[in-house]
């Protein structure tokens, strides 16, 4: 019998290492006892013994690292085992990861899916309150996850608020955040975080003026805001009220005369600027996809909240992820000079892009573009969303056949749908042509400057109908 000691819960690193080391000298899943011992003193884990040249070349899908990473985050018990036993298995059956009817690859699935709705409820439910300690202002929330996601989810903590000094306490860890570094602690109790603050009666006031009785739906509420959670929630306490009287708020709503069409002004609300300002904030620590791990940055859009033309590229560039701005690259000079030809002025255009992180693999020392798939572009569709939602422009351009399925909901063709106008649902029009990259890829020089005269007549096309839209 087999004992494989790992440093705590949620020890991937060592659990990988003696995986390794295990399965290459033929131990079955039966005779290994997994031990998870006590926390690691250091919240990223400490130097991990390097695998041996006996286990360095052992390969597994990329997909079963993934799985594994957030599966072993779980609290089941016989969670090290099942996914030694899935990596086991793997190596006799390569493709077994593309079987979803496999029984061990549901169960492993079903555990990371847990791991994954929990480390979305930490950062949805977790709610600071205002204490003062000998440095200052210093803000402490209590959460009490389902399982061990607490070290995992403290890199959005650190993106989401770096520039405040906090706490998240939990029943088996605390971690903490000085503005500069991230430390741990031992576990806690709801006792040892402030009882509330002045800011909770506004959040309170917001939350209840927001509260739209027409979309009411109790069933989700509860399954995605579990009562466990409402007593960590200052806005939990007006939810009792404000179902009670949803029903005669929808009625009061439905027999109120209808409201006459608005006229779109010119400019915007100051306190859309604010929300763009939030929503890029929040777009800082995103992680709907894996795309996060491998960029720099999240590479957010810029321009004008009130902007009439909304461009839309298919993801940063290498450029375009160090700069942390879109369009600055090759791709990013050939668009303003296109641009301003087409008497266009980039400068009142809203410019982003259907995927926010740079997609790419490492050739070298070179970063090498990689078009995103349909998963990558639907999980960044609902940053594209919100975008639009604020900026409410008259024409959404999508440049490329990526920004096109992202803005459409479908996969279309360029020559298709080229130069006609269609209608989105949110009243704006969209129109497609092909993405400035495309132009620096035409190797024939005579064909590159064709298709650079079609694009910028696109662009001039664009223009025109904006101006007869204004």
């Amino acid at each position: 019998m087999h004992c494989a000691l790992l440093s705590g819960p949620d020890d991937f690193e060592g659990w990988r290492t003696a995986a390794r080391g295990l399965a290459l000298a033929g131990v079955g899943p039966a005779d290994i006892v997994w031990q998870a011992g006590g926390d690691a003193p250091d919240l990223f884990g400490q130097d991990r013994p390097p695998a041996t040249a006996e286990t360095a070349g052992f390969a597994v899908p990329k997909a079963f690292v993934e799985l594994a990473q957030m599966a072993i985050l779980h609290r089941e018990p016989e969670r090290f085992a099942l996914l030694y036993a899935l990596l086991v298995a793997l190596r006799e059956r390569p493709g077994m990861m593309e079987d979803r009817a496999d029984p061990l690859v549901r169960r492993v699935e079903g555990l990371a899916k847990a791991v994954r709705r929990d480390i979305h409820k930490m950062r949805a439910f977790v709610r600071f309150r205002e204490m003062q300690d000998a440095d200052g202002p210093r803000f402490v929330a209590w959460f009490e996850p389902e399982h061990h996601i607490v070290r995992a989810n403290a890199g959005f903590f650190v993106r989401r608020f770096a520039s405040m000094r906090w706490s998240i306490l939990t029943p088996d860890i605390s971690i903490h955040w000085d503005g500069e570094t991230l430390s741990e602690g031992p576990g806690a109790s709801a006792s040892d975080a402030p009882a509330g603050d002045p800011i909770e009666d506004v959040w309170k006031g917001y939350y209840a003026a927001i509260f739209n009785p027409a979309r009411l739906k109790t069933g989700a509420m509860l399954s995605e805001m579990p009562k466990k959670y409402w007593r960590n929630l200052p806005e939990a306490a007006l939810i009792p009220e404000l179902v009670a009287g949803a029903q005669a708020r929808e009625a009061a709503m439905i027999a109120a005369p209808p409201t006459p069409p608005r006229i779109r002004p010119a400019t915007r609300p100051g306190n859309a600027q604010g929300a763009w300002a939030a929503l890029r904030e929040e777009a800082v620590g995103c992680t709907r996809c894996p795309l996060y791990r491998d960029a720099t940055r999240t590479v957010f859009g810029e321009g004008p909240v009130d902007a009439p033309l909304v461009f839309i590229g298919e993801q940063p560039g290498d450029q375009e992820d160090l700069a942390g701005r879109p369009f600055v690259g090759p791709a990013g000079q050939l668009f303003d000079r296109a641009l301003e030809e087409a008497g266009i002025d980039r400068g009142r255009a809203y410019v982003t892009n259907a995927v926010k992180h740079f997609k790419h693999e490492l050739r070298g020392k070179r970063r090498i573009h990689q078009t995103p798939e349909t998963p990558e572009i639907n999980a960044c569709r609902w940053w594209l969303d919100q975008e639009l939602g604020l900026v409410r422009p008259r024409i959404v351009v999508a440049l490329g056949v990526t920004a096109a399925r992202a803005l459409l909901g479908k996969a279309v063709t360029i020559s298709r749908t080229r130069g006609t106008a269609i209608a989105l649902e949110s009243g704006a029009e969209a129109w497609v042509t092909v993405h400035p990259s495309f132009l620096l890829r035409v190797p024939d020089e005579a064909r590159k400057a064709e298709e650079r005269a079609r694009f910028v007549e696109d662009l001039r096309q664009v223009g025109q109908r904006l101006k007869a839209l204004a």
